[in-house]
């Protein structure tokens, strides 16, 4: 005899109850992707439209303004910066359809976020006034998220399967 008892089966209002309860959760779920998504599309619009607003005004004021490279170059990287806060907000849009469709957050979009807030914070930094540990902060940030986004993206690829052979002509008159 066999002194462990067996597990007791759910009754059938009890797998009911977690039926519905999954229900009630997963009905929860979409409200919140939905509703997240919307106000990260509707944030990204409204950037992209005062992004182009502000690249309007900008040119059209400082275009005689510029007089040096050194001008040049931050007005460009305000520009830079502006399209990476857009496609941050892209990816997020992006990371909220996955889970929408697969209900699991992919990391690799994540890391990608990461690193384009890295990116952009980089970009904007004035190198003649940040501190050397600040910089090297940001180095060792952005090697580890980009070390991290190629061993999720190797861990997740698939070797190729071998091609299937073909016969030989010796293997074929057997």
């Amino acid at each position: 005899m066999d002194p462990t008892p067996e597990p007791r089966q759910p009754s059938v209002i009890g797998r009911r109850l977690a039926a519905s309860a999954e229900r009630v959760v997963r009905i929860g779920e979409i409200i919140v992707i939905v509703g997240s998504g919307l106000l990260v599309l509707i944030a990204v619009l409204l950037a992209a439209g005062t992004l182009i607003v502000l690249f309007a005004t900008g040119v059209r004021a400082d275009l005689g303004s510029i007089g040096s490279i050194g001008a040049l170059q931050t007005a460009v990287q305000n520009v830079f910066a502006g399209v990476l806060l857009l496609m941050l907000g892209l990816e997020l849009l992006e990371t909220l359809k996955s889970y929408f469709r697969e209900s699991q957050v992919r990391i690799e979009v994540i890391l990608i976020v990461a690193l384009i807030a890295l990116a952009r914070h980089v970009m904007l930094l004035d190198i003649t006034q940040t501190s050397g540990a600040v910089l090297l902060g940001a180095a060792a940030l952005t090697l580890a998220l980009a070390a991290s986004y190629k061993l999720v993206r190797g861990s997740r690829a698939t070797p190729p399967s071998p091609a299937p052979r073909e016969p030989s002509a010796t293997a074929a008159r057997r």
